[in-house]
C-alpha cells in the first residue's frame, strides 16, 4: 500500500461518513414535507416487505403535505397503516385511493429535542472522520517503520490527511448548521 492509496482510501471513507450523516439528517423530520421521509417505511406487498416508493407514487401536494398514490387500490389501507405505525408520528388521511400525509407543526420543545438528536448524529460523524484519520496515520507510521517511505514523505502525508480531516469535519459542521436552521424555521 502506497501513501497515495492510503490518502485516497481515507478520503473515500470520510466522504462516505459525511454522506451517511446527510442521509441520517434527512430522516429527521422538520415542519416541512419531503418525499424522503417515507423512504424507510416498508409495507407488506403480497408477503414481501417492500419500500412504499416501490408500490406507490409519492409526491408533494404543498409544503406541508405528502400525497401517496398506491398503484393498486387494495394497497391503500396497508400503506396507510404502515405510515401510521411508523416512528415518524404522522397521521395519514385517505380520500378514495389517495393518501394525504399532513406534516404537523413542531412544538418548541420537540424542536429542541430534534436539535439534540441532530447534534449527536453530527458528533458521531466527526468521530468517524477522526477514526479514519487515526487509521490512515497508523498505516503511514507502519510504512515508515517498514522503511517503505522516507520520514519527510510520511510527515507530508500526515499533514495531507489532517487537511482532509479538517475539510470533512467542516462539511459535517455545515450540514449540521443547515439542519439546525431548518429545524428552527417555524
Amino acid at each position: 500500500m502506497t501513501i497515495a492509496d492510503i490518502k485516497k482510501s481515507a478520503e473515500q471513507k470520510m466522504q462516505k461518513s459525511v454522506e451517511a450523516l446527510k442521509a441520517d439528517l434527512g430522516k429527521v423530520r422538520t415542519g416541512r414535507a419531503h418525499t424522503g421521509l417515507l423512504d424507510h417505511i416498508h409495507v407488506d406487498y403480497y408477503g414481501t416487505p417492500m419500500p412504499i416508493g416501490q408500490c406507490a407514487n409519492i409526491t408533494l401536494a404543498d409544503a406541508r403535505t405528502i400525497t401517496v398514490q398506491p398503484w393498486e387500490k387494495k394497497m391503500v389501507s396497508v400503506i396507510e397503516k404502515a405510515i401510521r405505525d411508523s416512528d415518524l408520528g404522522l397521521n395519514p388521511a385517505t380520500s378514495g385511493d389517495l393518501i394525504r400525509v399532513p406534516m404537523p407543526a413542531l412544538t418548541e420543545e420537540r424542536r429542541k429535542d430534534l436539535i439534540k438528536v441532530v447534534r449527536h448524529e453530527a458528533e458521531e460523524a466527526r468521530i468517524a472522520v477522526r477514526n479514519i484519520r487515526r487509521d490512515a496515520n497508523d498505516h503511514l507510521k507502519k510504512l515508515l517503520k517498514d522503511h517503505s517511505v522516507a520520514e519527510d514523505d510520511e510527515r507530508h502525508a500526515q499533514t495531507d490527511v489532517q487537511k482532509l480531516t479538517d475539510r470533512y469535519i467542516a462539511e459535517v459542521d455545515k450540514a449540521l448548521a443547515a439542519k439546525e436552521a431548518d429545524l428552527m424555521v417555524i
